[in-house]
């Protein structure tokens, strides 16, 4: 069976997108350019600063309390004090500049927002991958050069269905069903896969495995998630809180769109990815020890018992994070690791919830191929923009850029391996 990096299976109308294989690889030696990719993730409710930032500069720095989560990846990662959008003013509505810096969101009236770091990259790519981007979550990150929203999956299963069921209408919904009834979308082109098998090499075929089980997994945490929505809820005579209204698996949740993400960065179904991770508002998170929502516990009037509650949520948060750099760290893609040709950049719009304050956004920037492993600091009250950081994530793309939004330059000691 012929390879190429284009190949897809298909058995019933559905077609499921391949890694890439080593067998994938132009014949006689040629080099193929390496694939950069970029997947922006805010936490629009931000992260407590004091269990976010280290204390010192540098590469010798203490892991805070945060950072201790991710420690296994402390060379893959550069974690960024001080940076902020200029013009921005305090308000959740920082969440509209967060990816393109455009003044002025709080006021509203006569706001106009510009293109975002996502959808700006994807007009030097596009065609390149079969989804120029994808905007997953709760709420809009990317924006068109005209300042309009991009649309937003929120549903997992929606975004599944476009990866992986692709066909018919009647054909999609079919193999929906076939899914509900336990049967993987892998039984659909297992035929294929064993005739395909031949061709591999040892590792590729390996490799293939490791796709399949996660593909798998994935399906089945859809599933559970699905039959868990359905199931009524177990019925109690004691009082609820005060503020609470129901539960919601808030860690399940980002768990399945860090799966996701990670399969369709495996499959080069698109190389530009944004997430809005939004915690729950009124409604608790489902996290032992958390009786409040998300947002009651940010906006918290220094009261020590919610600012524990808000750090066992964002350390939640922070081990869903921590999977998903497992899972690139451990993909491989021509001999390197998927997380070395990803940048994942993880903020948020705001820098003090409490406060809605934007000032000193917590920063941190992995994989992509940059000297890591250090924290850079800068004067909260003269940073340079965040939009230096986006210009040289555009340049790790292959782009030629040396202007983004507000941006002066490029991010001073964030260096580019190689």
């Amino acid at each position: 069976m012929k390879l190429n990096r284009r190949h897809f299976l298909r058995a019933a109308g559905i077609t499921l997108a391949m890694p890439w294989l080593e067998s994938f690889a132009p014949a006689q030696g040629l080099a193929a350019k390496p694939r950069r990719r970029m997947v922006c993730i805010c936490s629009p409710l931000g992260l407590q600063p004091a269990y976010f930032f280290p204390q010192k500069a540098g590469k010798d720095y203490e892991l805070s309390a945060y950072l201790e989560v991710i420690k296994d990846y402390r060379s893959d990662f550069t974690v960024v004090s001080g940076l902020a959008h200029p013009n921005v003013g305090p308000s959740h509505d920082s969440h509209f500049s967060f990816l393109t810096a455009a003044p002025h969101p709080e006021r509203r009236a006569g706001f106009r927002n510009s293109i975002s770091l996502d959808q700006f990259a994807a007009e030097h790519i596009r065609g390149e991958t079969r989804f120029a981007t994808l905007s997953l979550g709760e709420s809009p990150l990317a924006w068109t050069r005209s300042g309009a929203p991009v649309p937003t999956d929120h549903f997992a299963s929606s975004v599944f269905a476009r990866l992986f069921l692709e066909g018919r209408p009647d054909e999609v919904q079919a193999q929906a069903r076939r899914l509900r009834d336990g049967q993987s979308i892998l039984d659909s082109v297992r035929d294929q896969a064993k005739k395909m098998q031949p061709a591999l090499g040892a590792h590729d075929r390996e490799k293939l495995d490791e796709y399949f089980t996660s593909v798998r997994e994935l399906e089945q945490r859809l599933l559970q998630a699905e039959e868990w929505a359905k199931k009524p809820k177990p019925k109690v005579t004691a009082q609820p809180p005060r503020n609470i209204t129901d539960g919601v698996d808030l860690i399940g949740k980002c768990r399945i769109w860090f799966d996701l993400i990670h399969l369709a960065l495996q499959t080069d179904s698109s190389r530009l990815i944004t997430l809005d991770l939004l915690g729950t508002s009124g409604v608790t998170p489902g996290i032992p020890g958390v009786t409040l929502g998300h947002h009651d516990l940010t906006h918290n009037g220094r009261d020590p018992g919610k600012i524990e509650q808000l750090k066992k949520l964002e350390l939640e948060k922070m081990k869903t994070f921590n999977v998903f750099l497992k899972l690139l760290k451990d993909t491989k893609e021509e001999g390197v690791s998927l997380l070395d040709r990803t940048m994942v950049f993880f903020s948020s719009n705001l820098g003090d919830a409490s406060t809605h304050g934007v000032k000193n956004l917590p920063v941190l920037l992995a994989g992509g191929g940059f000297k890591h492993g250090q924290h850079l600091a800068f004067n909260p009250n003269n940073p340079p923009p965040l939009s230096n950081l986006y210009v040289s994530m555009l340049q790790r793309m292959g782009i030629e850029a040396d202007k983004f939004g507000s941006s002066t330059g490029t991010l001073t000691g964030l260096e580019a391996v190689g």
